[in-house]
């Protein structure tokens, strides 16, 4: 199992020590990109994949911890994805 499959799983478990660094790992696994949208963009976050599906986040601060109710979307996010491919 690699290491981006592990954080999938960890992600499914609701932990609440879940950083933004390991979501974006599991983002970039299920192929999003962050889009940068310059300096007003503020905490918030607009990522990508290639069906030009999107998922709007607001990265934590100050701490890096992300909160359980973005990784409750993230993961309603991905299984719709994946009921739709």
């Amino acid at each position: 199992m690699s290491q981006a499959e592990k954080l999938v799983h960890r992600l499914l478990s609701l932990p609440k020590d879940f950083t933004w660094d390991e979501l974006i790992k599991v983002l970039a696994y299920y192929g999003y990109v962050e889009l940068k949208k310059g300096k007003t963009g503020g905490s918030r976050r607009k990522f990508v994949d290639g069906q030009k599906n999107v998922i709007i986040l607001h990265k934590p601060h100050p701490g890096n911890i992300v909160k359980e109710y973005a990784l409750k979307q993230v993961i309603e996010h991905l299984q719709e994805k994946k009921k739709n491919e």
